[in-house]
């Protein structure tokens, strides 16, 4: 065996090692603050990470909002309902259908139904079913948004308010007008 191996676990160390090394009082509070200290590296990453993703998340809220419940129109149409049902699965929901003024007036259509439309409230789809068995003229009041929502019904237009036209027709394209004599 070799003798030129230090042995570790013997006293036989240097004098310099021996002696103990007496701390100042700045030493020990630099000493203390570096222990208490938690090292914070890439932490201006991680904050620049959270506020893309905080961004992002805002953004998204926003464009679901402004997609499909801020209405992007508010308008009227004038016309005919000739359906109103209760229909869906999960939420049912109140689907109509109306034959609009300007699409009479078109003589070159086949008549059917052009403006379907959504119905949230019990009241108003009850006075619609009832103006449309009695086939009054209606002017419906609706919003119309980008997107559906499955309790807000299958249409993008969403009546609000429903009103019997009192406005004078000047013909009617049911009826023929008779002879003058």
């Amino acid at each position: 065996m070799d003798d030129n191996f230090n042995d570790y676990f013997t006293d036989d160390a240097p004098e310099e090692e021996s002696q103990i090394h007496q701390e100042t009082e700045q030493e020990r509070e630099e000493r203390e603050i570096k222990e208490a200290t938690i090292e914070r590296r890439g932490s201006s990453l991680k904050i620049l990470l959270v506020l893309i993703i905080l961004a992002m998340a805002l953004f998204l809220g926003w464009w679901m909002w402004q997609y499909y419940f801020h209405p992007y129109r508010v308008s009227q149409e004038k016309g005919w309902i000739m359906k109103v049902s209760n229909e869906g699965t999960l939420f049912k929901t109140f689907e109509g259908e109306m034959i609009s003024e300007g699409y009479i007036e078109d003589t070159l259509v086949a008549l059917h139904s052009d403006f379907a439309f959504s119905i949230p409230e019990d009241s108003l789809a009850r006075d619609a079913m009832r103006l449309a068995g009695e086939g009054k003229r209606v002017v419906l009041t609706y919003d119309e948004y980008k997107g559906t929502v499955m309790w807000r019904g299958s249409s993008r237009h969403v009546v609000t308010k429903i009103e019997l036209d009192t406005c004078i027709v000047k013909s009617n394209p049911y009826k023929e007008s008779a002879p003058k004599k």
